[in-house]
Order: C-alpha cells, then structure tokens, then sequence
C-alpha cells in the first residue's frame, strides 16, 4: 500500500483495522495528518512568495559571492549583448561608450589572469 498506487477505502480500514485503532486514535491521527498538510501547504505558499519578491532575488544574487573576475565575465557578457543591439540599430554613441567600458573590464579581466 505504500507505492503511489490508488488505495480503496476498504484497504484503508483493513490496514486500521491490523493496527488495532479505535475511533479516538484513528480521530486523532487524521487531525496530525491534516494539520501537518496544511502546514507543509502554507509554507510552500510562504516560500513560493517569498521568492517572488524583489528582496528575495537581490538577497540570492548578493549570497553567490562572486569574485571580481566572475564580475567582470559578468559585465563583458552584458556589454557584448548591448554592442551587438547597438550596431543592429546602428547607434554607433553609444558603441563608443561600450567599447570605453570594455576596456575597463578587460583590465579587470587581464589583472585576474595573472
């Protein structure tokens, strides 16, 4: 009966009825059981929620305690993406800023290297 398999109602009373369970006992149980499916429910919504949140996102992004090399892998894979949607729409302004900014992650990159 512990195989995730559909269990009859008759199953389920022959298993309490092996166990020796009166109405008290069997009352009691069902009480634990529900009580602890609403808690196992409520924390999933709590945590469900808790995800959601703004805070939650800024809080696990600062607990990966990246280096400044994983930083500026980081910083060099944005402004590729930024460069390349800037020559598509041909705003070479802002291409020069990038390529400025580049230089100053390569620097970080290259002091990681050695």
């Amino acid at each position: 009966m512990t195989d995730n398999k559909r269990v009859s109602n008759k199953q389920i009373l022959d298993v309490l009825k092996e166990l020796k369970m009166n109405e008290a006992e069997l009352n009691a149980l069902a009480i634990k059981i529900v009580s602890r499916m609403v808690k196992l429910k409520s924390m999933e919504d709590w945590f469900d929620h808790v995800n959601r949140s703004d805070i939650a996102g800024s809080v696990a992004y600062q607990d990966l305690e990246l280096t400044e090399e994983e930083e500026a892998l980081g910083e060099a894979a944005k402004l590729m993406t930024l460069m390349n949607l800037f020559q598509e729409d041909e705003e070479y302004e802002k291409c020069a800023i990038i390529k400025g900014r580049m230089a100053q992650v390569n620097k970080i990159l290259k002091k990681g290297k050695k």
